[in-house]
């Protein structure tokens, strides 16, 4: 199994060099069993009290958005929560390039959840209606090279994902297939 990781300053145009995952560590420390137990706790908390909430989809909206808009910034796609929640509303008038593709990052985060909730299990099929809801071509897993992200503020190359088309299409494969095995 397999993840990314990257050593500044080497060749940007280099694939990053790929680790197996899970990492070969113990995850059951006392310490970290203490940690789950407290999460837990907090998770059945907060549980309760969206049970009080007459409307649960307005947290669970706000949540995807705000996880859309931040990891959207990851990838120097920058805007406000006005302007994400004028899209919302308002899509059809809009044209912020910015907005439309947090937009669409939310709307692949509730396709996620949709395909999963119906049985827990995650394919490569269902991995691919995630993404075409980010790419509305749906051109399935990348197959051009040449795919890089830039600092936008100093043209850095910050990372460069797998070039290879087969090696796009495995690495999803065994994310699939960890990912599966959390579920």
């Amino acid at each position: 199994m397999i993840t990314a990781a990257y050593c500044k300053g080497s060749d940007p145009m280099k694939e990053y060099q790929l680790k197996f995952i899970p990492p070969d560590f113990d995850f059951e420390t006392r310490t970290i069993l203490k940690k789950t137990i407290s999460a837990n706790k907090h998770l059945a908390e907060l549980k309760g009290v969206c049970e009080t909430i007459p409307n649960k989809n307005i947290i669970i909206n706000t949540l995807s958005l705000q996880e859309a808009k931040d990891s959207s910034a990851i990838e120097n796609i920058i805007t406000t929560h006005d302007e994400i929640y004028k899209e919302e509303l308002f899509s059809e008038y809009l044209d912020n390039a910015a907005a439309k593709e947090v937009r669409n990052y939310n709307m692949a985060l509730r396709k996620g959840v949709e395909l999963l909730e119906k049985n827990n299990l995650l394919t490569v099929n269902k991995i691919i209606k995630i993404q075409e809801e980010l790419d509305k071509r749906k051109t399935g897993f990348r197959k051009i090279p040449g795919t890089e992200l830039k600092n936008s503020l100093n043209g850095e190359t910050v990372y460069v994902p797998p070039q290879n088309h087969e090696r796009v299409k495995e690495l999803m494969i065994t994310w699939k297939d960890l990912s599966t095995r959390i579920i």
